[in-house]
């Protein structure tokens, strides 16, 4: 959940890979061995593009304690200041389930504080977002987002740079129980995603971007009897390629945040132009979304539809508009056939998503985002072919 992740723990270019290596030291799932120094010190001196006097938070949880400290070694290395913030899935359900409601609403001061102060947040997944969202119950969770949403609303406005490690992919033994998978093999899935060769990734989102820049319209399909219009002309299209470069930081705002594994392009429509249907038969059977005027006028499914409603309705203003549209591009993520896996940055993947889209650079800052993942699906620009059956088309 790209619009809820962020700061939720109160130009160089990345050639070489993430160095998955032996190292005995580190904790990670059997048949995967990562080498957290180096690891650490890429994340810190090319992907978030630390600097000497940069004000840096560290987050992530108590499993990944080992790699949290050698990525604050590093920021300190290149001369910048670094604040470990250490935190535990069960003390954020907590927070959320046995603190009295007035005070789950409260304005998250405190973060709001660091988010005036911070100019960059080196983020290692947390938790499952998908998962954790149907969880806690729906009011809390709306009220605990909506107060964490002005946090990420005043970092995106200071150009705070931020780099989530995770996107949704981090291979706990959870997630793959909910892949249908391994954790052996989303362990693998991962790290390739990581290893990727970010030159080629950068290359790919820069085409990308020329053509999604110089579109008017935006056509999506897929087998499933998904068919949705939405016009993009002079929209912003935002590119996650590994690296917070220079030219991103001069763009500000969501150009600023990078998610690894990387490899998405993101635009968020003309508000008001989404119009068709979206239909998904994943986790909520039958699931069909109709959109008119931008804006959701009918929410079906034959069954499973009553927590994602509950968490609907329990959401602020905004959140029945079209978020925007995900297009992945990392060469190296597969998805495991006949598992339930899903993932933003495989190669060809498309992504719709409605409510929250600052991500993409929107302005829709709701306290609710629902990603709809649709592998296969095809994506014309103007009548002519980006992505055809879940193929890239360049």
């Amino acid at each position: 959940m790209k619009a809820q992740s962020v700061f939720v723990g109160v130009g160089v270019f990345l050639v070489a890979a993430l160095l998955v290596i032996p190292a005995a030291e580190c904790s990670q799932p059997k048949g995967t061995r990562v080498d957290y120094e180096a690891l650490a010190q890429k994340l810190v001196t090319q992907c978030a593009n630390i600097h000497e006097g940069d004000l840096v938070l560290v987050t992530g949880g108590v499993r990944d304690s080992e790699l949290l400290e050698d990525i604050a070694v590093h920021v300190r290395k290149v001369g910048a200041f670094p604040l470990v913030s250490l935190n535990s899935e069960r003390m954020l359900r907590r927070m959320l389930e046995d603190v009295p409601a007035k005070y789950v609403s409260q304005t998250p001061e405190l973060d709001l504080k660091l988010a005036g102060l911070i100019t960059a947040q080196i983020d290692v997944e947390l938790v499952e977002w998908g998962t954790f969202r149907t969880q806690v119950p729906p009011e809390r969770f709306a009220a605990f987002t909506k107060g964490m949403l002005s946090v990420r609303d005043l970092m995106l406005k200071r150009n705070v740079r931020y780099l989530n490690m995770g996107n949704d992919l981090y291979p706990t033994a959870e997630r793959a129980k909910g892949f249908g998978v391994s954790q052996e093999e989303l362990s693998k899935i991962f790290w390739d995603g990581m290893n990727a060769d970010y030159s080629q990734i950068q290359a790919t989102g820069k085409r990308i971007k020329a053509i999604l820049a110089s579109g008017k319209q935006l056509h999506i399909t897929n087998p499933d009897g998904t068919d949705l219009r939405m016009e993009i002309e002079g929209r912003p299209i935002v590119v996650s390629d590994g690296v917070i470069s220079a030219d991103a930081m001069k763009t500000g705002g969501a150009a600023c945040c990078v998610y690894l594994p990387a490899g998405e392009a993101m635009v968020a429509p003309i508000p008001g132009t989404a119009e068709g249907k979206v239909v998904i038969d994943r986790d909520i059977q039958g699931l069909t979304l109709t959109f008119k005027g931008g804006k959701l006028t009918s929410m079906t499914a034959k069954s499973g539809l009553e927590r994602e409603k509950a968490l609907y309705d329990a959401a602020g203003p905004g959140k029945d508009e079209f978020g925007g549209i995900d297009i992945g591009m990392n060469p190296n993520v597969h998805l495991v056939p006949g598992s339930r896996m899903v993932a933003w940055m495989p190669a060809g993947m498309v992504t719709l998503w409605m409510g929250n889209n600052t991500s993409a650079g929107g302005e829709n800052n709701v306290n609710y985002q629902a990603p709809y993942f649709l592998p296969g699906s095809t994506v014309e620009v103007d009548g002519k072919p980006l992505v055809e059956k879940g193929v890239l088309k360049f």
